[in-house]
C-alpha cells in the first residue's frame, strides 16, 4: 500500500534562472542550498524544512504566460511569521500583490507573482 510521509519539494518552472534567483532571494529572502549537477540549469532554495526547486524550462506547460495575480490559479502558498511585516515588505520593494486580510480561510493572505508569473500565496497564521 502507498503511504505517503510528506511532501519533500515542490519543482517550479521558470525561463530565466537568474532573475528567478535574484527574485526568491531578494523577495522571499529564501535560503540557497546546493543542488546536485543536472544537465539543465536551476537552483534549490530551502523552505523551512522543505524545498522548492527551480527548473529552467522554455516549453513547460505550467508556465501561464502572465504575471496577472489570480488567487485561484495553482500557486505556492508559503506561511509567514507575520502579516502585518510582510505586506509592509512588500509595498517597500514594489512588488504588485493582492491582499485579502479577511477571507473565507481562517488567516489573512497577500498573492504576488514571480518574474514568470507562478503565483505565491503569503499566509499568516493571524492579522498582526
Amino acid at each position: 500500500m502507498l503511504k505517503i510521509e510528506d511532501l519533500h519539494h515542490v519543482s517550479i518552472a521558470v525561463v530565466d534562472v537568474e532573475r528567478s534567483r535574484a527574485f526568491y532571494k531578494s523577495i522571499l529572502a529564501l535560503d540557497q542550498i546546493e543542488r546536485p549537477d543536472f544537465d539543465f540549469p536551476g537552483v534549490w532554495f530551502r523552505l523551512g524544512s522543505r524545498q522548492a526547486h527551480l527548473v529552467q524550462h522554455l516549453d513547460a506547460k505550467t508556465l501561464r504566460g502572465t504575471c496577472e495575480i489570480d488567487s485561484r490559479d495553482g500557486h505556492l502558498a508559503l506561511r509567514v511569521s507575520s502579516y502585518r511585516e510582510t505586506l509592509e515588505h512588500r509595498i517597500r520593494l514594489v512588488v504588485p500583490f493582492l491582499d485579502r486580510p479577511v477571507n473565507p480561510a481562517p488567516w489573512p493572505r497577500i498573492y504576488i507573482t514571480d518574474p514568470d508569473g507562478n503565483v505565491i500565496e503569503l499566509n499568516a497564521a493571524a492579522l498582526d
